[in-house]
């Protein structure tokens, strides 16, 4: 069976749970870690699908050495109609690659559980048709989508950071929030972005169990939505997800 290929930016920011629950529905995954100096392959011979973790990188320059040919990747894979899932750097990698802008947000960083808002036209979409009106999700990001790529479709928004969740063509997706993160993974970005939690005020260990006390809430929305990725890949379609449910990696 042919893998989906995940791209990891960061090596503190691997697939985590959403690798889980790609694999456990069925779709085995191909890691290339381009911060280790494995190359972006140039095209998508051989594989499902396309995942694009995120990072500390920006989208914008001086970005990272391999940015360019992974914007050509994710062209491709739009182009081809390969199922594409960028997530927080990896969306707005997506964006970037085709015409959109990423900036600085003026709103400044956002940073640990939060909500975002569906919007009318994820009600026909595949994967976000059955997402809550207001799913929880984790954040971790000073930079924004500031415009979306042409023929792009918003499906998601918040009061601050209006661009949540796209969709290009009618295989790629995009989120500027994580789903992928467990308890130890946040932990460590909280251990390491002390400076900037104690500029904002927020205590690490208070945000680090915040987070933790929300993880099954976001297994619960998340890893259907995951399967239903999945099966799209696979070419099947999204009627059932996996009775079984995966442990908490934070409990």
């Amino acid at each position: 069976m042919a893998p989906a290929l995940v791209i990891e930016n960061d090596p503190t920011d691997p697939a985590g749970r959403l690798g889980e629950w790609l694999a456990d529905a069925g779709l085995p995954l191909a890691v290339v870690r381009p911060h280790a100096g494995e190359a972006v392959p140039a095209d998508l011979a051989g594989y499902t699908a396309l995942v694009v973790m995120g990072g500390e990188q920006h989208a914008y320059p001086p970005g990272a050495p391999w940015f360019p040919a992974l914007e050509r990747l994710l062209r491709r894979a739009v182009r081809e109609r390969v199922p594409t899932l960028g997530v927080c750097l990896g969306g707005q990698l997506l964006a970037t690659a085709h015409n959109g802008t990423v900036e600085r947000s003026a709103a400044g960083p956002e940073i640990g559980p939060g909500l975002v808002a569906r919007r009318d036209a994820a009600e026909t979409d595949p994967l976000w048709q059955r997402v809550p009106f207001l799913p929880d999700v984790f954040q971790w990001h000073v930079d924004e989508i500031t415009e979306l790529p042409p023929n792009a479709v918003l499906l998601a928004t918040s009061t601050r950071y209006p661009v949540q969740a796209f969709r290009l063509g009618d295989r790629a997706w995009g989120t500027q929030f994580h789903i992928e993160c467990d308890t130890p993974m946040l932990a460590g970005w909280a251990a390491a972005e002390g400076g900037v939690l104690a500029e904002l005020g927020i205590d690490p260990d208070e945000l680090v169990a915040a987070c933790d006390a929300l993880m099954a809430e976001v297994e619960e929305i998340w890893q259907p939505f995951a399967y239903r990725f999945a099966q799209l890949a696979l070419g099947g379609g999204d009627e059932q997800t996996p009775r079984r449910t995966l442990p908490l990696l934070g409990s």
